[in-house]
């Protein structure tokens, strides 16, 4: 038989239809393993972790078979709890497939604390927004006899003096002490009132 009359034949074309039968067969059952396998059709919506402690997030991630993961905390909000999700990777609505890992940032437990940087003798226009940048806030402002007009010569907190190199938390409220420039030099500060910084009223010019 000539390979003309072969492949015109009954026999050629049977095993061609049962080739083609078998290609679409596997192919079906490869597509059906892999969409078993990679959860294709399995769309879960991501809740809303936000406000919420961890033990309340596992408990919810458990039930809808998705995992967390923690990142480094973020600047402490008042707005948030503490230890409470501030921030989520997904975020809330989105959809995710089974065992996906949701990437957590906690609000920390407070503020954290900064170096009181040297400001001794530096204008008040240095000063405060130096003190602001830092994420301070400034509180009283008063002034003491000395050369310099709007030196600063203390800053205090809670009526306490601070020294550069002290560790303040974050959001304080600094009051400056700031020279009067009138002239006259006090060349030691703490012999005044160190309760509310204000001039002395019995201090004459010499």
């Amino acid at each position: 038989m000539s390979i003309v009359k072969f492949i015109f034949s009954k026999t050629f074309l049977i095993q061609v239809v049962l080739a083609i039968v078998a290609v679409f067969v596997i192919c079906y059952i490869a597509l059906w393993y892999l969409d078993i396998s990679t959860n294709h059709d399995q769309r879960i919506e991501v809740p809303d972790l936000s406000r919420m402690a961890l033990d309340q997030v596992d408990t919810q991630l458990e039930e809808l078979d998705l995992r967390r993961e923690i990142l480094d905390s973020a600047n402490y909000n008042p707005d948030f709890p503490k230890y409470s999700v501030i921030e989520q990777v997904p975020a809330a609505g989105k959809f995710v497939k089974e065992n996906r890992k949701i990437y957590l940032t906690l609000n920390p437990s407070g503020y954290g604390t900064i170096e009181i940087p040297n400001l001794i003798r530096r204008t008040r226009r240095q000063v405060e927004p130096t003190l602001r940048s830092l994420g301070f806030e400034i509180g009283d402002v008063t002034f003491k006899p000395d050369i310099a007009k709007d030196a600063v010569l203390e800053l205090r907190h809670k009526g306490k003096r601070i020294e550069p190199g002290d560790m303040l938390m974050k959001t304080s409220k600094i009051d400056l002490i700031l020279g009067d420039g009138s002239g006259r030099y006090n060349g030691n500060l703490d012999n005044d009132d160190d309760n509310d910084g204000t001039q002395d009223t019995n201090d004459t010019e010499q």
